[in-house]
Parts: C-alpha cells; sequence; structure tokens
C-alpha cells in the first residue's frame, strides 16, 4: 500500500482486481474544495488508458511484480511457449506480451519474464544474442559494389537489420535487442 501522494509514472497499481501501469501522475490544487491526485492508468490486460483521479494521502495497492528466468521452446498458434527455468514448467505466452520482441526469439533464448500470479506482463530479453544471417538483399552471386555502405540482412529469426556491406550468409553477428542493431560479426 502507498499513498495516493506516492504514485509516481512506472509505478504498478491494483484497481479492483486490474492492473494498470501509471503513465502520469500529477497533485491538482483548486481554489474551491480539496487537492487531488490525478493519474492516467495503462491497463496492462487490455492496454486501454483511463484517467483516474485519487483524493490526497489515498491508500492504493501498489503492485510488485515477482522475476521469472525464463527459456523460449517453440510457437503454437498465435501464443509462445516457455519453460520456467526455475520449476521446470511450460509457461505460454501471448502475442501481444511478446510483442516485437519475436523478432529476436529462437529456441534456447533465455529471458527475463514480469510475472504478477501466474500472468507474464511483460519480456525482458538480454541486450545482446548472437544470431546467424540467413539472406541478404538482392541477388548473391552479384558482387555487391563497395559505394553500397550497408546491406539488409535477414536473421535466423526473421528479423532484418541493416548490415555492413562484409557480411555474408552464414554469419554470427551480435545483435542489439533494444534498438535493433547490428553491433559486430562473431
Amino acid at each position: 500500500m502507498v499513498k495516493s501522494n506516492q504514485i509516481a509514472p512506472g509505478m504498478v497499481l491494483s484497481i479492483g482486481g486490474k492492473l494498470f501501469r501509471v503513465e502520469s501522475s500529477v497533485k491538482v490544487t483548486v481554489s474551491k474544495g480539496a487537492p487531488f491526485i490525478k493519474t492516467k492508468l495503462k491497463n496492462l490486460k487490455t492496454g486501454a488508458t483511463v484517467e483516474k483521479n485519487f483524493k490526497l494521502d489515498q491508500s492504493v495497492d501498489d503492485v510488485a511484480f515477482a522475476e521469472r528466468n525464463l527459456e523460449y521452446l517453440y510457437m503454437e498458434n498465435k501464443d509462445y511457449v516457455f519453460l520456467d527455468i526455475e520449476n521446470l514448467k511450460q509457461v505460454v505466452v501471448s502475442a501481444d506480451v511478446v510483442g516485437s520482441k519475436m523478432n529476436f526469439l529462437k529456441e534456447g533464448v533465455q529471458l527475463q519474464g514480469r510475472v504478477y500470479g501466474e500472468t507474464i506482463f511483460s519480456l525482458e530479453l538480454p541486450q545482446f544474442l548472437e544470431l546467424m544471417v540467413v539472406k541478404i538483399d538482392g541477388d548473391e552471386s552479384q558482387k555487391v559494389p563497395v559505394s553500397n555502405a550497408t546491406r539488409i540482412a535477414t536473421l535466423e529469426t526473421g528479423a532484418k537489420l541493416v548490415v555492413p556491406p562484409f557480411i555474408e550468409v552464414g554469419d554470427i553477428i551480435k545483435v542489439d535487442t533494444i534498438n535493433a542493431e547490428y553491433v559486430q560479426r562473431v
């Protein structure tokens, strides 16, 4: 429990059995009446944004997520199946939670999951992964002109990245998963 005047962006609150991430929080003082805290909240399940006001010093339930080590196994229909490394149970995560991180998922990749109860609300990939280049844009049989500074490479996960001209099919490259950028050839 926290007081409403302690609410800050990034916190997660439990309101009416639903989880909301605080997007913004402002103390509002009016000439007539009591001051209050005006917040913009994002529902973690639906993604909908709502505005909610709290009385000053009102008690609010804040939520602490547990961190779980997960390993990606495979995709089933539109969901992703992970192994919870701590208890060796399979966990199904919806595509909405995985989001753009799917571009860097391959079997065996370990990542962190933020869990509340039995539900995973977010995933965090390692900052760097080593992935194989499976295709380079253009005709592979033609030599790339020296004037080309970069090319587009398709990785084994399906992601497309800009890479230097010396990268070839079969090369393993280090990728920054946060910025979706080439780092170096391994």
